[in-house]
């Protein structure tokens, strides 16, 4: 609990270095550090206690990731930054390649369809194929009169 209260006050320290001289704008090298301590480092707990197997899964994630844009917004607006920026964009870059580069374009898991519908599109092209094959050998006995 001490280091992270500790750790609290450090962040603290630093928004407020970073707040002070706002006159001159956004301090980029501080930004990228904050958000890489503040945002990146919950971000990691969170994805750490989420099975990996769930990572591609955007119900599960969804909530974590929000978290994680909304942190980025909330420290570009306390130290005078725009936000989107350059900074962010290469930070949510980094995000995807270390966590989503295995996942489907539509953020989706893939997973097998149901039985209900599984079944038919099965089923029917079996039954036909024996069905053509009854209807051929049966043919080929009874040919009389057919040619």
């Amino acid at each position: 609990m001490a280091s992270h209260g500790a750790a609290l006050l450090r962040t603290c320290l630093m928004l407020l270095l970073a707040v002070l001289p706002s006159i001159s704008g956004c301090n980029g090298g501080l930004y990228e550090r904050m958000i890489n301590t503040h945002c990146l480092a919950k971000f990691k707990g969170d994805m750490a206690g989420l099975d990996r197997g769930l990572w591609c899964s955007w119900p599960d994630t969804s909530k974590i990731y929000e978290v994680l844009t909304k942190c980025t917004y909330h420290v570009a607006l306390e130290m005078d930054c725009f936000w989107p920026n350059q900074m962010v964009d290469r930070f949510f870059m980094q995000i995807h390649r270390d966590y989503f580069r295995d996942c489907a374009l539509t953020g989706r898991l893939l997973h097998e369809p149901p039985t209900s519908v599984l079944a038919p599109f099965i089923a029917v092209p079996v039954l036909v194929t024996l069905l053509m094959t009854a209807l051929v050998v049966w043919r080929s006995k009874h040919t009389q009169g057919v040619l």
